[in-house]
């Protein structure tokens, strides 16, 4: 393996970029308080550790290689970004009839789907599986056994997701008291509502 702390730098500038994870994990923190943004990281994690496997068995690269198989992932994964943004927009009308009658948000919006919406937002996007295939060999000595700098690189960027999530997870249940006013939830759920519908359309119109 080469340039394994300038593979580290290049994982964290990625990671602390905006995507799809970072819209879940902050709508479902906002929700479902610091225990649901918690199980979406463990569900994110989980999708990353699945990634970082398949990509060192070949997986990842029949995908890849397969217009059909690429496709496949690539219009689930776009419908169901666009389902989390459609069903987060129309939970602002219900919670605008939660708020009239004084009913507390956090009992009825609960974080029992939150695993599941960072497993599968992470797991159905195949730009995940290209940028394990085209970003680690890039570290990785031409000609050498890729097993093990694969499997270590793949756990080392789900780590480092991972603490960075522990961090942006509790930075954002930190400053919960403002943001979980009312006006500001919905404010902040009609954001990422229209976010995770434009991750959603951006994704259907990638090109295999």
């Amino acid at each position: 393996m080469e340039n394994f702390y300038f593979f580290i730098v290049m994982c964290i500038l990625l990671i602390i970029l905006p995507g799809p994870d970072t819209a879940i994990a902050t709508k479902n923190t906002l929700a479902a308080g610091r225990t649901g943004g918690f199980k979406t990281l463990f569900g994110t994690f989980c999708a990353l550790l699945i990634h970082t496997f398949a990509a060192v068995v070949g997986l990842s690269a029949i995908i890849v290689k397969s217009a059909l198989l690429f496709s496949i992932f690539k219009y689930v994964g776009a419908v169901y970004l666009f389902y989390l943004g459609i069903k987060t927009l129309w939970a602002i009308r219900n919670k605008k009839a939660d708020a009239a009658i004084e009913m507390p948000i956090a009992s009825k919006y609960g974080s029992k789907s939150c695993f599941k919406q960072g497993f599968l937002t992470n797991i159905l996007n195949p730009k995940v599986a290209i940028f394990f295939l085209t970003f680690l060999p890039q570290f990785v000595d031409s000609g050498s056994n890729t097993f093990v700098p694969f499997l270590l690189m793949g756990i080392t960027y789900a780590i480092l997701t991972a603490v960075w999530f522990l961090f942006y997870i509790s930075l954002v249940n930190q400053i919960s008291i403002f943001m979980k006013k009312p006006k500001t939830t919905m404010f902040v759920e009609a954001i990422t509502g229209t976010v995770l519908i434009g991750f959603g359309i951006k994704l259907a119109l990638e090109k295999t």
